[in-house]
């Protein structure tokens, strides 16, 4: 009895040995509550930012960003990992630093882990874009074409946003992000003072302008690796077209360019001379002479229109300004600048070298679908004679056996079904004994 009682408390000693020596050194702590993301701010973020609810500038929808008094605002652009691949976020944090607090509990790690593997980072975002439907909303009430709209103040601008989940309000109270927001707005309105109160109208011209300078910067800077491949090179890229030339393929003509050697052009390589002699020698008929065109049409590489720098600079310009218009500005306002945009009178740029690049590029690719369509129906149409051909052969073939047994008399169709297996052949009787 004394034995199995030291055995039983030398097992539970042992068990807490291993309990002790096996616990992991991070605590987690159960989550309750929708899931945390993870935000990325600027190190240049002051201790008074905060982040608010806005409305957004392309839809109006209420959507977050982070103000700094003293940096500017920042909106929060989203990283995500494909659905297909299951992440999350494992993050360590300590409650205090070493220096300001001492004994075991300072230098020991806590972790959390975050369910969600969505990076939220906060990039700077330019203020005008955020009340420049307010802006466009005071001249669409006065009608597009009329140049006599009001100047209003800077609060009845800001009252034609939307309020719902707004934190406009409580932000413009800071001095530094009135000024910027302020000081925005002119650099795309006429100003006029009033007293001691600056009033405001939305400019076209001014807007334009700004928006090609943010789109040129941008351009200048490099677009990413995906948009340069898919709306530059690839818009860019034209066709190469083929010339073809027609040989002759009947006896004639071949013995003819046989012997003077005039008809077949200098041009020509090789290798298509040997392959139009060798064919030209075989009879041609009506039904071949199509397909033997098509192969014996030489393709002439023509040397292709290339983009030069100076269209290719302007492609990413207009790539980079409708990325712009798509992303941050609202589709009527978007629309309303593209149609600038082509007007060389409101325009800075002038796109024209651009578009009739274009519209050649785009000429060559119908060019080379029809191209391409009537050598796939020329190499159709041969397979179909040759199917037709290879029908009509077994068609003969089968009539022909059924006419052969047709006349043959009955005797001989009987006897075709006797077994003559074991049987002498007739020969055999007349063998030389």
């Amino acid at each position: 009895m004394p034995r199995t009682r030291s055995s039983k408390t030398g097992g539970a000693d042992a068990k807490e040995a291993s309990a002790k020596s096996t616990s992991s050194r991070y605590v987690l702590n159960s989550q309750n509550g929708p899931p945390q993301k993870l935000l990325i701010l600027p190190k240049a973020a002051t201790p008074e930012a905060r982040i608010v609810t806005l409305p957004n500038p392309r839809h109006g929808q209420p959507a977050r960003y982070l103000v700094c008094p003293e940096t500017g605002i920042y909106e929060f652009t989203r990283i995500a990992a494909p659905n297909s691949t299951p992440r999350s976020w494992l993050i360590e944090t300590r409650a205090a630093s070493v220096e300001n607090k001492t004994g075991d509990d300072a230098s020991e790690p806590k972790a959390q882990v975050m369910m969600g593997a969505d990076l939220y980072i906060a990039t700077t975002i330019d203020p005008l874009f955020l009340v420049l439907p307010a802006l466009a909303d005071s001249q669409a009430a006065r009608g597009s074409g009329d140049k006599k709209c009001l100047f209003l103040s800077s609060d009845d601008h800001f009252d034609k946003l939307p309020e719902d989940s707004s934190h406009l309000s409580e932000i413009l109270r800071w001095d530094k992000t009135r000024t910027l927001v302020e000081g925005r707005m002119a650099a795309i309105c006429d100003t006029v003072e009033a007293g001691d109160e600056s009033m405001f109208r939305l400019s076209e011209a001014k807007l334009l302008t700004a928006m090609l300078g943010k789109a040129k910067r941008m351009s200048d800077s490099g677009l990413p690796p995906s948009m340069e491949d898919k709306f530059v090179k690839s818009v860019l890229e034209a066709p190469i077209p083929l010339q073809k030339r027609d040989v002759p393929v009947n006896e004639s003509q071949a013995s003819k360019g046989a012997d003077s050697e005039v008809s077949t052009p200098r041009t020509e390589s090789t290798n298509s001379q040997s392959t139009a002699m060798s064919l030209a020698s075989q009879p041609s008929t009506a039904a071949t002479s199509f397909t033997e065109e098509g192969l014996l049409a030489a393709d002439t590489v023509v040397n292709t229109v290339e983009a030069s720098p100076d269209i290719v600079k302007l492609q990413r310009l207009r790539v980079a300004f409708d990325f712009i218009c798509s992303s941050y500005v609202s589709p009527a306002i978007a629309e309303q600048l593209r149609r600038q945009s082509l007007n060389k009178d409101a325009s800075s740029v002038d796109f024209s070298p651009l578009d009739k690049y274009l519209a050649k590029v785009t000429e060559l690719r119908a060019e080379a679908l029809a191209t391409r369509s009537i050598s796939d129906f020329s190499r159709k149409r041969g397979h179909d004679e040759e199917e037709d051909e290879a029908r009509q052969e077994k068609k003969r073939k089968l009539e022909e056996e059924k006419k052969r047994k047709a006349n043959q008399s009955r005797g001989v169709r009987d006897l075709k079904k006797v077994n003559t297996s074991g049987m002498k052949k007739m020969s055999d009787f007349f063998k030389a004994k």
